[in-house]
Order: C-alpha cells, then structure tokens, then sequence
C-alpha cells in the first residue's frame, strides 16, 4: 500500500488538483482478485491513495475544503466519527474519490460538483448532523434519531 504524503500548497497546481506521485498509477496486484480487475468490468484494480475515511478527512479534506466557521451558518464537529451520517457522507465522499481520482480527464472536477459539493453543505448545515458542537464547544450529543414505526408485516416482500 503506498503511503499517504502530507498535502502542502506545494502539492496543489493552479487549479486546485493535487499532483500525485506517478507510483500511484501503478497497477496493483489484489489478493482477493488474482485478474487484477474489478469482477464483472475489465478495470485493472486500483489500490485505495487513501487507506481509510479518518485518513482522508485528515490529510485531504480538512485542509482542502476551508471555510470559515465562525458565526451560526457552518458548524462542523472535529470528532466527525460519533456521528453516524457524517461517517457515511464522508465514507462516501471518500470512496467517490478514490474513483473519481483515475479519471485524467474531469474526475475531480465532477468529484467537486456531485460529491462534495452536494455532501459539505449538508454536513456544515447548522442544523445538520454537527447542530451543537463547534470548534468552540467541542462534540455535543443533541442531535435524536427521526422517528419510526415498523411498516405492517409483508409490505417489503
């Protein structure tokens, strides 16, 4: 697995990309997949540049995607993990560029567009998955669960 350089501005080019080593385009050999493809598409596999989400919102998100938090319109929770839709928006917006990163052409630009830009907003919303913690105020468990019923017996089948 290669390892996860830390992102300076020297890393970023003029338009906001970042340059990754040419290693990282390498193909890779799966154990689970002796082809080296994804089953069923003819894609040579790709090793994830980012091991995992925590990795990803550390080393890539967080210092890329900066917007000011102060007063009531954006509030973010530096222990994203305690909250079960921001570690799915985030696993998602992670695994989105992973993918979206092979693409030369316009895969980050339509990571920016359809990924991150739907995902960010959502998550900083003041009343969204973060409502009442802060950089200020640190995590703070308000936010309940929706409420539910359990749908009448044989409805889904």
């Amino acid at each position: 697995m290669p390892t996860t350089p830390d992102l300076n501005v020297d890393d970023v080019d003029a338009v906001g990309a970042v340059e990754l080593p040419d290693d990282e385009w390498d193909d890779v050999d799966l154990e689970d997949d002796p082809t080296g493809t994804h089953e069923g598409t003819g894609e040579e596999a790709q090793e994830p540049y980012f091991p995992n989400v925590d990795v990803f919102v550390h080393e890539f998100l967080a210092p890329t995607y900066r917007r000011s938090l102060e007063g009531n319109h954006r509030v973010w929770c530096a222990e994203w993990w305690r909250h079960a839709e921001a570690i799915n928006r985030l696993e998602s917006l992670w695994r989105a560029w992973e993918h979206l990163r092979l693409d030369p052409a316009t895969g980050m630009s339509i990571w920016w567009r359809d990924h991150a830009d739907h995902h960010m907003p959502a998550l900083l919303a003041p009343d969204g998955p973060f409502k009442g913690c802060g950089s200020d105020r640190g995590h703070q468990p308000r936010a309940t669960a929706l409420p539910v019923s359990s749908a009448p017996p044989g409805l889904f089948q």
